[in-house]
């Protein structure tokens, strides 16, 4: 399985992702791909085993991907901040790929009836749904 972790800012969600997916997956692929060098950083440390930062590099990887991960920013064009592009958000929202996308209510974009989640539990929650996958 080729798991596509997306994430932007600080790269915190995404190093949290890719360490927990390491550790219930190891067969796995983990591609992690920062919208900037810092995102990239953290989840290559947390031990992704490919990294690249940018558009392109959300745009390629999005192509290749059995699932994307990551804040449901990444399909909202100019989300976390503005450094999810329009050219990246339609690459991951029109990929053949399962996305499973954490709700996080940051930069103005607000899930109704989501409320202010435990991180923890979230990251736990993607890996039960790729766990999920993996059965089908």
């Amino acid at each position: 399985m080729n798991i596509l972790v997306i994430d932007a800012q600080g790269g915190g969600i995404g190093k949290q992702l890719v360490s927990a997916l390491k550790s219930n997956f190891p067969a796995a692929r983990i591609v992690a791909v920062g919208t900037n060098t810092i995102a990239t950083t953290a989840m290559l440390k947390a031990g992704a085993d490919d990294a690249a930062t940018g558009e392109n590099a959300v745009v390629v990887n999005s192509r290749r991907a059995d699932v994307i991960a990551g804040p449901v920013g990444i399909v909202i064009a100019d989300a976390l901040l503005g450094e999810v592009t329009p050219l990246m958000a339609k690459a991951v929202a029109q990929s053949n790929a399962r996305r499973i996308l954490i709700p996080i209510n940051h930069c103005d974009n607000i899930v109704v009836g989501v409320g202010d989640l435990n991180i923890g539990k979230l990251i736990r929650d993607v890996v039960e749904e790729i766990g999920k996958l993996q059965k089908c």
